[in-house]
């Protein structure tokens, strides 16, 4: 049962992971109207707003998606340590 939900922790963590990085990525090269950027869009803004009301702006540099990338690596193993802690 244990080993079960770290590994949906870990899925979920890596799904976010990538999520927030393929949206990093594409937004270099996709237009903000297209339907793909759009849809991560809708799954990630939600998290990145937080942040970016928080860091003050850098210019043309966004760092709120590498905060994120931390944030939800640290919270994964966090969560896996706690559990393992608990069990």
């Amino acid at each position: 049962m244990v080993i079960i939900l770290i590994n949906t922790i870990d899925i979920v963590v890596n799904l976010i992971f990538w999520l927030i990085l393929i949206n990093w990525i594409l937004q270099f090269f996709l237009s903000p109207y297209h339907p793909v950027r759009e849809l991560l869009n809708r799954l990630v803004n939600p998290m990145l707003d937080p942040i970016r009301r928080v860091l003050p702006p850098t210019g043309m540099l966004d760092f709120s998606p590498l905060v994120l990338l931390i944030l939800v690596q640290l919270l994964g193993r966090l969560l896996i340590s706690l559990i393992i802690s608990i069990y």
